[in-house]
């Protein structure tokens, strides 16, 4: 891996070691929705990471001129450079759900008890975040995270 990569990989941990601690030491004192966006916003910053990770790799192996700043931008050039990559396409929804949660109006529900719920309004819908799809959601970041690194390096990390 080029160092850049390496970085950005390692900073993209980080961040969800943060992000675990967030989930199981802060939202099992605080038990408030600001506690849940918070987790939110760090799973987004993993994806960033992660993105640039793979974009700076393709770049380094000449796949790509340059890497746009736009998150969206840099979506779509990660949907052109892997079009038949299933997983990437699925991760990379999940990513765009979650840029809408943090872009939309919310509510909250049950705040400081054990079933506290971020509850965010869509123009057709309504999601509902608590803190069990709070752990699925960043199982599903660590797997994109797992992807990146098969994508980059080529082998499957444990």
């Amino acid at each position: 891996m080029e160092e850049n990569v390496g970085e950005m990989i390692e900073e993209a941990k980080e961040e969800l070691k943060r992000v675990d601690h967030l989930i199981y030491v802060s939202l099992k004192y605080t038990r408030t929705a600001d506690v849940i966006k918070n987790a939110l916003l760090r799973l987004l910053s993993t994806f960033d990471f992660v993105m640039e990770a793979v974009l700076i790799d393709a770049e380094n192996h000449k796949k790509i001129e340059s890497i746009p700043k736009s998150p969206k931008l840099k979506m779509n050039l990660l949907l052109e450079l892997y079009p038949d990559d299933k997983k990437l396409g699925k991760y990379l929804h999940f990513y765009n759900f979650l840029r809408e949660v943090i872009n939309s109006p919310y509510g909250k529900r049950e705040e400081f008890r054990r079933h506290v719920t971020m509850i965010i309004s869509f123009p057709c819908s309504t999601a509902e975040i608590c803190i069990d799809n709070l752990e699925n959601c960043e199982d599903l970041t660590k797997d994109f995270l797992k992807h990146a690194v098969f994508l980059i390096v080529g082998i499957e990390e444990e």
